[in-house]
């Protein structure tokens, strides 16, 4: 790779590409005024300020056919509840280096008990998982 030299007077500045997103679907770079997007379900997403946006994501496209897919891509996806209060349980957990009771871990995220001991398992049976399969502690894996 070589080095081009600064961008010439007719590049982009940061402010300018704040003005410009991707399509999720085929990375195409869309400026604001031309992204089309839809709020989609998806028990993944986890709002950074808002836990009533929990389990939605907005995905962006450049045209109505790229939405058209996105949308039918999220459809078809499973909701899984359970992944969703594994990471509400991770949210509240992230303020604590010591351990909480399950009924706390509830309270702050706004779950009942039987939901934030779901969540608790779903994401420990994903790290069990995922050690049986790449290796780790206990995994009886490669690194065992």
């Amino acid at each position: 790779m070589t080095d081009g030299g600064a961008p010439s007077a007719g590049g982009f500045d940061a402010a300018a590409c704040e003005a410009f997103d991707l399509c999720d679907l085929c990375g195409e770079i869309v400026a604001d005024e031309d992204l089309l997007g839809a709020l989609v379900p998806d028990s993944s997403a986890l709002h950074e300020s808002d836990p009533d946006l929990d389990g939605k994501r907005v995905v962006t496209a450049c045209t109505a056919a790229h939405l058209v897919v996105l949308v039918e891509q999220y459809r078809d996806r499973p909701f899984v509840p359970e992944e969703q209060w594994a990471a509400k349980v991770c949210r509240a957990l992230a303020e604590f280096d010591e351990p909480v009771t399950l009924s706390l871990v509830a309270e702050l995220s706004g779950l009942s008990e039987q939901q934030a001991q779901s969540g608790v398992d779903w994401h420990n049976d994903r790290a069990r998982e995922w050690r049986a399969r790449y290796g780790g502690a206990d995994s009886g894996g490669a690194d065992s």
